[in-house]
């Protein structure tokens, strides 16, 4: 990675944060999303197409990531972007995909616990910013009261977030230049690895959408349009989507009844 990258994409790990200055909608639930960060990741390191190839597996494993109450235990947007940055710059380390999408997990891992940490720093420089707005509301200075949330906030923001990513896509940058030979046993462990989260993710969602015992032949039915049927996504959602019109008519024949 250039150092134009690296500075690049750590400020789109400070932009997919959650109340980074192009907000809630634009960053934490776009740009940080992992499908989106990868391919965002992707134009950057110029191979859009091996960045999708791992930012599927992540965004299926990260579905079911939440934040109760703000609580970011593992920072999604740190994990995306720092994994598929890392899978790019490893790539010619490995032979296959799994491997790959092993490496992007790997380097997942180490953003979402890098991240994680700097938001509990993140909350807690946030204690004198909040010491600042009250002095600010309590003069009733109401040209002023921005300033402690766009200056304060997005600094301190800006700081725990775009630093970090920086050394540590600098790191990796520098393990991937340096042709770092990762032992076979390694390459083994993380294609398992990567599988088994993809498929945790799946897990996790379809415990929250199977609700009754027939809703696994729903799913079932989509697994075989696309196994032995040979069917694109978009074919199968077209199918999806009258066999729910169908189904639901039946149903609210019923309830008239």
């Amino acid at each position: 990675m250039t150092m134009a990258q690296v500075i690049l994409i750590a400020l789109f790990i400070y932009l997919g944060a959650i109340g980074s200055i192009v907000g809630n909608t634009i960053g934490w639930y776009c740009l940080g999303r992992p499908l989106v960060a990868s391919f965002v990741v992707g134009i950057i390191m110029g191979d859009v197409q091996t960045a999708m190839i791992v930012g599927i597996p992540l965004q299926i494993a990260y579905l079911a990531n939440v934040t109760p109450g703000g609580a970011v235990a593992w920072d999604l947007s740190y994990a995306t972007y720092i994994g598929t940055a890392m899978a790019l710059a490893m790539k010619g380390t490995v032979d296959n995909e799994a491997a790959l999408i092993g490496l992007a997990f790997t380097g997942a891992g180490i953003g979402g616990v890098v991240g994680g940490t700097m938001w509990n720093v993140h909350y807690a420089l946030d204690v004198f910013i909040n010491r600042w707005a009250e002095r600010v509301a309590a003069k009733g200075d109401t040209k002023k009261m921005w300033m402690p949330n766009i200056i304060g906030g997005q600094l301190i923001g800006f700081a725990c977030r775009f630093i970090p990513a920086v050394i540590v896509l600098l790191a990796v940058s520098a393990g991937a230049s340096h042709g770092v030979n990762i032992p076979a046993w390694f390459i083994t462990g993380i294609s398992s690895f990567g599988s088994m989260m993809a498929a945790l993710g799946m897990g996790i969602i379809l415990s929250f959408l199977i609700k009754k015992k027939y809703d696994w032949a729903v799913f079932l039915i989509g697994f075989v349009l696309v196994t032995y049927f040979n069917l694109g996504m978009m074919a199968v959602a077209v199918i999806g989507v009258l066999a729910a019109i169908i189904f639901y008519q039946i149903i609210d024949r019923k309830e008239v009844a």
